[in-house]
This record gives structure tokens, sequence and C-alpha cells, in this order.
């Protein structure tokens, strides 16, 4: 269950560490002793990392990759929790204004390499990383179908790769009638073309999937992951 107080879609602007603690810490208070499954804390700041590791998170995804917050490898090294490292053009603020490569894969592959070698001088075991090519965040429409049908050009980073599609603006351009007005978030249309699209990155790699359906979400993984089984000789 990941948990985050601070907007990062595209054009947003930042919030204040209080702000953000204030919004975060008494949802996490309130959940952790009630589920048995793990609480991720979507944030960029170590004050708000430690603060929600000590009311129950167990997991931090960090958007920036330990660029905004120097003590943040820090913070999540002494924590001894798994950290999320996920590539992003420029800030959400930033980001959708004419994203451009060169060289998608290569640049992605080499900005996570980085920021591995970030986490790792900062006490961060390899073994605790997961890296997320950032679906979304300074991407068009075709870098993302990129990046969902070569998953498997990011294995040789060795970390599992988590894959968030849901809801986001490729897929509510591509199932809109008019490109420029996507469809809304909430739109029908638009839990279904999440769901292909994280079978798709299941089947292309992607060890994790980011979703807010979770229940269908689930049934399709299931799916995927048998048709990844190799069939008994």
């Amino acid at each position: 269950l990941d948990i985050g107080g601070e907007s990062t879609r595209p054009f947003s602007d930042p919030v204040s560490t209080e702000t953000e603690l204030s919004r975060v810490i008494p949802v996490i208070e309130a959940l952790a002793p009630q589920l048995s499954i793990p609480i991720s804390v979507d944030t960029m700041k170590a004050a708000v990392a430690r603060e929600a590791i000590a009311a129950g998170a167990a997991m931090v995804n960090d958007i920036s990759a330990l660029r905004h917050d120097p003590q943040m490898g820090d913070t999540v090294a002494r924590a001894g929790v798994p950290l999320i490292l996920m590539h992003m053009l420029g800030t959400p603020k930033t980001m959708q204004q004419a994203p451009h490569y060169d060289d998608l894969f290569g640049e992605i592959s080499a900005f996570l390499a980085t920021a591995m070698d970030r986490a790792r001088s900062a006490g961060v075991p390899a073994n605790r990383l997961i890296i997320d090519p950032g679906i979304g965040f300074g991407k068009t429409v075709s870098h993302n179908l990129d990046l969902i049908r070569g998953v498997k050009r990011l294995a040789a980073l060795d970390a599992p790769v988590l894959i968030g599609p849901s809801r986001k603006a490729f897929i509510r351009r591509l199932l809109s009638d008019e490109p420029e007005t996507p469809l809304s978030p909430d739109d029908p249309a638009v839990a279904h073309g999440t769901l292909a699209a994280a079978t798709a990155a299941i089947l292309s790699g992607a060890h994790l999937i980011r979703v807010h359906e979770v229940a269908s979400a689930r049934a399709a993984a299931r799916i995927a992951d048998a048709l990844l089984v190799q069939p008994q000789a």
C-alpha cells in the first residue's frame, strides 16, 4: 500500500515538509496496526520517510531517486527498509514540457545505475533496491509504450523492476476519441486500459506493478504469471 502526501502529477507544485507530514503520518498510524501487508511511503523528503517508518511504513518510494534530499539514502540505510528508485526527467512541475531522449533506454538505464550507486554508497544494500523507469514522468505516449515493451532491457541493472501505469495520461489519451482531451481517470475504460498495460508489463519482464484497482489487477497478474511459467516436459 503506497501512501503519499505530495502530488507528483505533471505541473504540480511541491508542498512543505509540515504539510506532507500532516497528510501522511496520521494515515499510516491508523492503518499500520490493522494491515498485514507492508506500507510504502511515497516521499522525496528524509524527514517524512523517518516519521513514516516510525509510524509503521516498511518501504520508501523516492521518485527523485535520492536527488532531492541528500539525507534520504542514510535515512533508508539506517532503517533497513527497501527503497524504490524512479527515473524522472526534471521535476513534476517541468517533466512534461516536451520530454526528449536521444537514447530512451540508454539514458534511463544510466540514470538508474547512477541512482543505485548513490544508494549503495549511502549504505543501502543492493538487495533492498527496486528500480522504476517512471511511466508518465517525463515521457511521451510513445516513450511509455516503448518502456512497457522493453522492460527486459533493464535486466542488466540486476534489480527488480516496478512499472506503474495505473490511470496514467498515456492510457487516457490512447483510449480517448480525441487524444488532446484525455478520458477522466475514473472512466471505466481507463481501468481496463490499465489492466492491459499492467499485464503487458508483466509479460515483458516487470516484477512489480503499481495499481489502483487491486483485485482486478491481482487477477490479471495471476494469468500473466501463469503464461510465463514454462510447461513441464
